[in-house]
């Protein structure tokens, strides 16, 4: 597809490996560039970040729905509203201000006719992209707070005059630059810090970091472990190189280049006579620069939330999302919307996976009246789903998330049947189990097709009375199931649900760093069973017994369980996993844990190993399961809080009541 570049020596400074090629491929995807002595003449002083020309003419193109356009004072409140964010309420504050200016707008008060009016103006067409202006500048000097002296960052977007995107670009130092990339990573965090260009950053939304091979994304206040690689499931390789390598116009060609010295002007002039292949940064840069797929980022896919700070979607986070709202789009022959199952492994972020999924459909018009149900089999797995769509803002603003979060979940069967039947809750929790006795009611009944499903932990909520309850009582509904759990072909996950709408396999999260590797040593205690001493202690044990209850007793002491979980099998297992532990990780800090059958197996391995001393430990019992229906009080762990813990059932394992916190827990063997 592509030829390799025959110049002499290629030339790997910052510029021209990365920065440069950066910015032509930006232009041709559609940005304009503004050579940086024009960008500051515009921006009236190193202190302002705003191309106020830019804003104003976007302002006075405006037009209400009436056809009236915007006085002076009109916009100037607008202006005012964007210079004035609150920066000294905190970055994060500010910078949240202003992402809801652009994603609501900017109400203004407008007298008219003789008439006060509020009216909210939009600063950015999210409907039609070519209706925005898209600028690009490079080395744009800002002044640090409190100091005449400055930061430049190399490459800043401006969307209709605001700058929402920041990169730094830095030169490649092999075929993976990821020390690169962290230097860049490194001064966007400086420059966020109180004696930075926070004037800068209280406006930016998308932040990048690029060395040609390798690239990462991230937002305000992310931390260095959370910047993201970025992989495109919908532009295809081709696409990207075609728009690479687009001929830039002489007079493009001769502005990006006026301020490069003699050598990057050559290297460049036979480049761009070339045919260059595609690299990790253009990539990253097709996939969140690109003017459409810059405002389907920022109108989609950033969260602040109250708890973790600000959050910039992860790339499976944002094709699954995307997957999820063209399948629900998509109308049945017979009624009802499509479904499917999203398969995002642990550590891919399936809670706020939903909780975008509920702002997409709420800020897209077409989706904007759709009610979505949120099902889990687990009390726990709802009140810490519910948490998240609470501080995520699934809930809209602060007033609605108030109201609506509060009577989200259904208390019990018959809220459930009332919730569904004459409620209009947007967005609810319930447990599947709760339409045992939801379903029994005459209002258990809602055919509506703007109903959405999501299934929790569908591998497990897809089979049983209470999945065809549910289905009955919501026939038109889309289900969409989510699930971690690897599925096997004829999967009954997907015969009940519909196809795989988007994957998000362990080992994709294992190369993208995402979770740890689990790294995996068989070691398998020999059970013999000595049968015929076995058949003599049954004959002396059932002696004067009938042939039914001998039946009856064999069938009740002939389990697994009872093996498993003997004390001479438990001491067997003890000794050896002591012996493994110390010699192979007593120095390094870490702690294990072992699944057991029962809490009396946990309880005699607890035993055993104070007994041997060789590790420390404690028991954990979990809380009893409280779903409705049901009563299962066998969920126990024994814990090693220093050095070793071993989970008994641990399916059903709740928080722990021990002074270790889950974070703290590293699976060692």
């Amino acid at each position: 597809m592509t030829a390799t570049i025959s110049a002499s020596r290629p030339d790997t400074r910052e510029d021209a490996a990365s920065k440069i090629p950066a910015l032509a491929l930006m232009m041709n995807m559609g940005w304009t560039y503004i050579r940086p002595e024009v960008c500051t003449c515009r921006r009236g002083s190193l202190r302002a970040v705003l191309l106020e020309d830019t804003i104003a003419k976007h302002l006075e193109a405006y037009r209400t729905a009436e056809g009236y356009a915007l006085s002076a004072s009109a916009r100037a409140q607008v202006l005012k509203a964007l210079k004035n964010l609150g920066i000294n309420e905190g970055l994060l504050a500010a910078n949240e201000r202003l992402y809801k200016h652009l994603l609501y707008g900017v109400t203004v008060n407008e007298v008219r006719e003789g008439k006060k009016l509020s009216l909210t103006v939009p600063l950015v067409n999210w409907e039609n992209v070519i209706a925005n202006t898209f600028e690009v500048t490079t080395e744009m000097s800002v002044e640090r707070e409190g100091s005449s002296q400055t930061y430049r960052p190399d490459i800043v977007g401006f969307l209709n005059g605001i700058p929402v995107a920041v990169i730094e670009a830095k030169r490649p130092v092999g075929s993976k630059d990821d020390k690169m990339v962290e230097e860049g990573i490194s001064q966007h965090l400086r420059n966020q810090q109180q004696d930075g260009i926070l004037s800068l950053y209280a406006y930016a939304q998308l932040l990048l970091s690029i060395a040609d091979t390798a690239a990462r994304y991230g937002t305000t206040n992310t931390p260095l472990k959370f910047w993201s690689a970025w992989r495109e499931d919908a532009f295809s390789e081709e696409h990207i190189h075609r728009v690479k390598n687009q001929r830039l116009p002489e007079e493009d060609r001769l502005a990006l280049l006026k301020d490069a010295d003699a050598k990057a002007k050559d290297h460049f002039t036979g480049l761009w006579s070339q045919d260059v292949t595609v690299t990790e940064q253009d990539r990253l840069l097709m996939g969140l620069v690109e003017p459409a797929r810059l405002l389907d980022f920022l109108r989609y896919y950033i969260l602040f939330d109250k708890k973790a700070g600000k959050i910039a979607a992860r790339y499976q986070q944002v094709f699954g999302v995307k997957a999820m709202l063209e399948t629900v789009g998509t109308r049945k022959r017979e009624g009802g919307r499509e479904g499917g199952v999203i398969w995002h492994t642990t550590g891919s972020g399936k809670s706020y996976t939903m909780v975008l999924l509920c702002r997409a459909l709420l800020l897209n018009p077409e989706t904007a009246n759709c009610r979505v149900i949120v099902i889990t089999d687990r009390t726990d797995l709802e009140k810490q789903l519910s948490a998240t769509f609470l501080s995520g803002g699934a809930f809209g603003s602060a007033v609605a998330a108030k109201k609506d979060g509060a009577r989200a979940r259904a208390g019990s069967g018959k809220d459930l049947a009332l919730k569904i039947g004459k409620g209009d809750e947007r967005i609810m929790f319930t447990l599947l189990q709760k339409f045992n006795s939801a379903a029994k009611l005459p209002e258990c009944k809602n055919e509506s097709e703007d109903l959405i499903v999501l299934v929790d932990e569908g591998h497990r909520s897809q089979g049983g009375e209470n999945h065809e309850r549910m289905r009955l009582a919501l026939p038109n509904a889309a289900y969409i199931a989510f699930t971690g759990t690897p599925l096997l072909k004829e999967d009954k996950t997907r015969n009940k649900f519909g196809k795989i709408l988007h994957a998000y396999t362990m080992q994709r999260a294992v190369e993208d760093g995402t979770v740890t590797p689990l790294l995996y040593e068989e070691r398998r205690p020999e059970v013999d069973i000595n049968d015929a001493a076995v058949d003599n202690q049954f004959e002396d044990i059932t002696d004067g017994m009938t042939d039914a209850q001998k039946a009856d007793f064999k069938r009740k002491n002939s389990s697994k369980g009872l093996v498993y979980g003997s004390e001479r099998r438990i001491a067997l297992i003890a000794r050896d996993l002591s012996k493994h532990f110390s010699d192979n990780f007593r120095d390094l800090g870490l702690k294990a844990q072992l699944a057991t059958d029962s809490k009396l197996s946990a309880i005699r391995y607890k035993r055993e190993l104070d007994k041997i001393g060789k590790v420390t430990s404690a028991i954990v019992i979990s809380p009893p399961d409280t779903r409705e229906g049901h009563e299962d009080t066998n969920a126990a762990c024994a814990t090693l809080p220093h050095r070793i813990m071993f989970v008994a059932d641990c399916l059903k394992l709740r928080e722990p009541t021990s002074r270790l916190s889950v974070a703290d827990w590293t699976v060692a063997t």
